[in-house]
């Protein structure tokens, strides 16, 4: 059993995925393509933003954001601590100072509560608050009405890491259109994923965006060899501009299988374990799907019967940011952060992808049920 299969997607793509790489091949131009920019106005168009520029990776898009914002000294940018590294490792460089927020124990987003104290710690330290960093975790939107009005009164900006999220709705609007700046990643095991890597900068702001597209090119000007800033190396493949196309096209309708998936796991599991909740005016896009423990119930236990049973499992993330090596030294939210080191301890993540047919599912479900009871 697959824990996301890629090669049920590739099978029902295969024949126009590699028309397009053929189409590749045969022009040449295999950095910055003209698939580039046809993906660039396809992804705009999917999610709304004015403007959607490929790069390199996930990271890189996070990296560019904030350069293009002018983030650095004494300035202070708030991040969940339950996220991956990319989150907060691209603060550092920059000069500014990553500050660990707490999460909500049923959406694993960002608590804008904890937000708020962090805030007034920040300038306790002299650090000037500069912006928030909120992630779509497992592919649920933050709670953005709650986090842009914080900003708002702060005079602060947003960049949403939709890294996992692309595509989901929050309120009538989409993941990528939502914030200063967003950010998605095309690793493969992302919902919209590559074959190799990529990343993605959506603005609706069209000097930011115009930023960015000197950033990621060396902060090239006029002439190609006249950088009028630092920048990075950051472009995107033609390749996996091409291989993105295919996927796209069928990406609202993989968003719909995932919610069914979700859904018939909500209904199977739901006695056995927490299952995660999504409020009505959302809609995920299950980058994993990720469920708790039970007070009593052992974590490692129910995972090793489930491999027994065959069953993959993963656990995202066993450790928090602010409890890892490079991150333990930065400020936090200085009443502590009990909800995300809570939940290091009790998540893991269940097959999940939009090729997941009824029959395996349910040797999961019934996997689950028999070793929880």
């Amino acid at each position: 059993m697959e824990f996301i299969d890629l090669g049920a997607q590739q099978a029902r793509i295969k024949d126009r995925l590699e028309h397009r790489i053929q189409q590749v091949l045969a022009h040449g131009n295999y950095i910055m393509g003209p698939e580039v920019r046809e993906l660039e106005t396809g992804l705009a168009s999917f999610c709304g933003a004015t403007h959607a520029l490929g790069c390199a990776n996930g990271t890189d898009a996070l990296q560019l954001a904030l350069m293009a914002l002018g983030v650095g000294v004494g300035d202070a940018v708030f991040c969940p601590t339950f996220t991956f590294a990319s989150t907060a490792e691209v603060v550092p460089p920059t000069g500014a100072t990553p500050i660990m927020v707490d999460v909500q124990p049923d959406s694993y987003n960002i608590d804008v509560e904890s937000l708020a104290r962090a805030i007034e710690h920040a300038r306790t330290l002299g650090l000037r608050p500069a912006g928030i960093i909120p992630v779509d975790l497992f592919g649920l939107p933050a709670d953005y009405d709650a986090i842009e009005a914080i900003a708002s009164s702060e005079g602060m900006w947003v960049i949403a890491d939709s890294a996992q999220g692309f595509g989901a709705t929050y309120r009538g609007r989409v993941t990528g259109s939502i914030g200063t700046l967003a950010t998605t990643s095309f690793f493969p095991a992302k919902p919209l994923g590559c074959y190799g890597d990529g990343g993605a900068v959506f603005t609706g702001d069209d000097e930011l965006a115009q930023l960015i597209r000197s950033l990621r090119v060396h902060g090239k000007g006029s002439h190609k060899y006249d950088n009028e800033r630092i920048g990075l190396n950051s472009r995107l493949d033609t390749l996996q501009a091409a291989v993105l196309l295919e996927k796209l096209a069928v990406y609202a309708d993989e968003i719909e299988a995932r919610q069914h998936v979700a859904a018939r796991y909500a209904h199977g599991i739901g006695d056995a374990l927490i299952t995660p909740s999504v409020p009505d005016d959302c809609k995920s896009v299950w980058a994993q799907y990720t469920v708790r423990t039970r007070p009593g119930q052992s974590r490692e236990s129910i995972m090793a019967k489930l491999k027994d049973s065959g069953i993959p499992t993963a656990v995202y993330y066993p450790r928090p940011l602010h409890q890892q090596t490079a991150y333990r030294d930065f400020p936090s939210d200085p009443t502590g952060l009990p909800v995300a080191e809570s939940l290091a301890q009790e998540v893991f993540s269940l097959p999940m992808h939009p090729y997941l047919d009824h029959q395996t599912q349910d040797r999961v479900i019934e996997a689950v049920v028999k070793c929880t009871s």
